[in-house]
């Protein structure tokens, strides 16, 4: 589906680089600031979908921002972004887009885990805007040991027979000279089979690029990271309401988010026959949960 243009849009005036942010929804009403994955990505290949959390709740004002070094917020400096980096952007973006207590987090994949890393300095950092509320959908790993699995996994399901046999379809169909566009969107398609609980599902996600210099540098500042002690603190010292979603097919491990749900006191919604894109995959049931964690709280 086409994605339509942002009701308003600029760059931020108070983070170290200008961030590229999005507005869609009703004016006025409560906001979502919404976190895309990556790192390295951009806030697009979520659009259309997650445009239905516009209408959760009697209306939302959404904050799209596309995060330092993808997307519109691409940068010439060749200085190492981090999760450090991210999390003093997200504390300014946060502090410039978003009204005073009322600081809702919606992270997807990269995103969440950065909602997450958010809520640990946060919990240190009084001086921080303190979220309100988080909604978590399949937040990426928060040990070393669990994105290794998630990578493990990845790679089998890039190399079934299923996927290969896709590969093998679109290299013997001559497509690459009659219509080069349709070539390159059926080969990224092909290139995140593995996310999705049915690969044929991926047609459906728009087409994103990552910065692999950024999602490296990030990955590497997180060293051999663990973060089941630190996050159990951060909500025992806020206490924020917090909805997890994990789709029961992703490559991701269950287990990380069910760790997230524990050290928080959240629900945890498992969606079946939903990989890693909820939004693409199982958006009716994905969008339900969501709209009955805002209305608990309305």
């Amino acid at each position: 589906p086409p994605v339509p243009p942002p009701r308003a849009s600029g760059t931020t005036t108070t983070t170290a680089q200008p961030l590229y942010w999005a507005a869609y929804g009703a004016a006025g009403a409560p906001r979502l600031l919404v976190l895309h994955g990556g790192p390295g990505a951009d806030h697009g290949y979520l659009l259309p979908q997650m445009l239905a959390l516009e209408s959760i709740g009697g209306g939302r004002d959404l904050r799209f921002y596309d995060q330092r070094g993808g997307g519109r917020s691409k940068t010439e400096d060749r200085a190492p972004i981090t999760w450090r980096t991210h999390v003093a952007d997200l504390g300014a973006v946060a502090a410039e887009l978003v009204p005073n207590d009322s600081l809702r987090i919606v992270g997807y994949s990269w995103g969440g885990l950065l909602a997450l890393l958010y809520l640990i300095e946060a919990s240190r950092d009084f001086d921080l805007p303190r979220p309100a509320s988080l909604v978590l959908i399949d937040p990426a790993p928060i040990t070393r040991e669990w994105r290794q699995e998630f990578e493990s996994e990845f790679a089998r399901r890039q190399q079934s027979p299923a996927v290969q046999a896709m590969r093998d379809e679109l290299a013997a169909s001559g497509l690459r000279e009659r219509d080069p566009d349709a070539y390159r969107h059926r080969a990224f398609e092909l290139s995140v089979a593995g996310y999705f609980a049915d690969p044929a599902n991926a047609r459906d996600l728009t087409p994103f690029r990552v910065v692999g210099r950024v999602q490296q540098s990030v990955w590497e500042s997180l060293g051999d990271f663990d973060l089941r002690d630190d996050i159990a603190r951060a909500f025992a010292t806020l206490r924020i309401p917090t909805l997890v979603v994990h789709g029961r097919q992703d490559p991701i491990p269950l287990a990380s988010s069910e760790a997230v749900a524990r050290a928080a006191g959240a629900e945890l919604v498992v969606l079946e026959d939903c990989g890693h894109v909820p939004y693409v995959e199982r958006r009716d049931e994905l969008f339900r949960a969501i709209g009955q964690f805002y209305e608990a709280r309305a």
